[in-house]
């Protein structure tokens, strides 16, 4: 038995396929979720007092790093950076006004409060993973959205009582997030056609460059334009359309979506083998995830990539600011520049790959290769130049460019491998990496707060630079020679005896899975 809904919506279905409908409401939803994560990052410029926080840097005694009388030798051997255009004041080097807000918060209370998402983030994906593999992974989605938009309307009122409030709502914002991944990898693994589920899944997550980019330039306009509350007010309000076009338009499978043609619930299905999928989702064979070797090699490349990741993603904007000097808006503009055309490139190269793999020219595993290789060593390349290029302003901002364009690579890499060795746990899969991959995004703020503490200095940024391009070394490394986009034979529950992963070198289209 099935629990197939009639097609009554088959008109529309026929007009717009279905699968792309999920397609475009889950790249929308995953950009909600980004953009209100990384709307902090921007709007932390315009709520520090700047000034307060540097004078406390100037006359604290906090080790090597505070600018002091008997360091200030060691200090000028530093480049320092004026802004652009601008020309040095004998004082400190800079004639741009300097934009306060009203929190004097050090830099590691700062690297707190930028980190404290991930704490939620954390703890909520295993969980989770398990409500969207064995309830719904629709409704667990629409979770991950409706708390982050009321946590987002709700900070400015928090913050303004105390910095611990803020910290509340992030954690509660990372909580809604951790769901996120793991309920639309198991959306793909259900929708997606074998010989699309490259493209579909750059389609998606896309979404998260594609919210960060909005979130940074929107940030900036309203911060400058109307104070940092209106960041958030703004955003979460805008939020709340797409929670309704969700409930209506989405299903958590082809069987249950009544806005779809009988063909294409019928190419899904059987492309999927799915046509009587039972409603008892099998138990993850927890022992031999653990002693799979293609998961591991995802889950170093997931959390090595995430450290590079999230340098780009939080800390770049502090880069624009402390180093180069950007005010707040042109911070904004410059930040967001580059993640626009990381979609085109993400979607192009998902679309080539998925291309050259129904044709049988590449197999999945050198497709999942190939992309990940561009998301590490091309941004790995970017950094090292990055901490020789100086203080060439709009030449930095191109080189800090090409380098998150390329992370977009990953979409099509590592990130949508645990759909291709376990479809029946892809959820789980993601949701084990992510926790994993989560640390970075607790560390990377701790770790430059603690680095650039009264030392807001090219130096400090590159001591920076250079941990991040020894992970993306570690991440390629392992990937390439661990890696694998063959169908594992523990996917299949309940026959330890199944036939062998299929071979590497098998077409894309001949992965799907045959009928017992």
């Amino acid at each position: 038995m099935t629990d197939e809904v009639p097609a009554k919506g088959s008109v529309l279905g026929k007009l717009v396929p279905a699968r792309y409908v999920l397609a475009l409401l889950g790249s929308i939803g995953m950009a909600i979720v980004y953009g209100l994560k990384v709307n902090l990052s921007v709007a932390m410029v315009a709520m520090l007092n700047h000034t307060a926080i540097k004078a406390h840097g100037d006359v604290g005694g906090h080790g090597g790093g505070s600018i002091t009388l008997s360091n200030v030798s060691q200090v000028s051997l530093v480049e320092e950076c004026h802004p652009p255009g601008g020309v040095p004041s004998p004082v400190n080097g800079t004639t741009a006004k300097v934009e306060d807000g009203p929190f004097d918060w050090s830099e590691p209370l700062q690297g707190t409060l930028l980190s404290c998402y991930f704490w939620g983030y954390f703890v909520s994906q295993i969980p989770l993973a398990h409500v969207a593999e064995n309830f719904s992974a629709k409704w667990v989605m629409l979770f991950s959205v409706a708390i982050n938009v009321v946590c987002t309307l709700l900070t400015p009122v928090f913050t303004n009582l105390h910095y611990g409030g803020l910290i509340l709502m992030r954690v509660l914002e990372g909580v809604g997030g951790g769901a996120s991944f793991p309920a639309m990898h198991v959306m793909i693994a259900s929708w997606a056609p074998p010989t699309e589920r490259m493209v579909m899944s750059t389609i998606i997550y896309v979404g998260t460059s594609a919210g960060t980019a909005l979130s940074i330039l929107l940030a900036g306009v309203c911060s400058a334009q109307w104070g940092w509350e209106s960041v958030f007010y703004v955003m979460g309000a805008l939020s709340c359309i797409w929670m309704l076009l969700w409930v209506i338009l989405v299903q958590d499978n082809p069987n249950k979506q009544r806005f779809i043609s009988p063909e294409e619930r019928q190419m899904i299905t059987s492309s999927l083998g799915t046509e009587t999928k039972t409603e008892h989702h099998p138990s993850v064979p927890w022992v031999k995830v653990f002693k799979s070797i293609p998961f591991w090699a995802i889950l170093i490349a997931h959390t090595c990539s995430n450290f590079g990741w999230y340098m780009f993603l939080i800390e770049i904007p502090f880069y624009m600011k402390q180093v180069l000097k950007f005010n707040v808006a042109s911070n904004a503009a410059l930040s967001a520049l580059p993640y626009f055309p990381m979609i085109i490139f993400s979607i192009c190269l998902g679309k080539l790959l998925d291309s050259l793999q129904a044709k049988g020219k590449i197999s999945t595993t050198v497709a999942r290769k190939t992309a990940t290789s561009i998301c590490t060593l091309i941004p790995g390349v970017c950094l090292l130049v990055l901490c020789y290029i100086g203080c060439r302003h709009y030449e930095a901002v191109a080189v800090m460019s090409v380098g998150i364009v390329a992370m977009g690579s990953m979409f099509s890499g590592f990130l949508s491998n645990h759909i291709d060795i376990a479809p029946n746990f892809a959820g789980t899969l993601v949701a084990l990496t992510n926790t994993a991959a989560t640390l970075p995004g607790i560390i990377v703020p701790l770790f430059v707060g603690f680095v650039t503490k009264g030392n807001q200095n090219i130096g400090a940024w590159r001591i920076i630079f250079g941990v991040t391009i020894v992970l993306f070394a570690i991440e390629f490394l392992v990937f390439v020679f661990l890696g694998s986009g063959s169908e594992q034979p523990w996917n299949k529950s309940g026959s330890p005896k199944d036939p062998e992963a299929k071979d590497e070198k098998t077409p894309l289209k001949e992965l799907a899975p045959t009928k017992p």
